[in-house]
């Protein structure tokens, strides 16, 4: 097992902010996700930006439940 895949090297997050850090990144996937089909040229997404947004989201939440287990 890698040093960065070893739980016990891993520095202590107290899941309360675990859990802010998966609501903020919720609201950021949602407001990209709302924004690809925007009016306004400026407010839109692109694929590539609501990708990225899923991938930290669900980061977040593997981080989440590995915190957890």
């Amino acid at each position: 097992m890698s040093p960065q895949n070893d739980p016990s090297s891993a520095p202590h997050i107290p899941p309360q902010e675990l859990v802010h850090g998966v609501l903020t990144r919720f609201d950021t996937y949602a407001r990209l996700r709302g924004g690809r089909d925007s009016i306004f040229q400026s407010s839109r997404t692109t694929p590539q930006q609501e990708q990225r947004a899923f991938d930290d989201l669900a980061q977040a939440i593997t981080r989440l439940r590995n915190t957890l287990e």
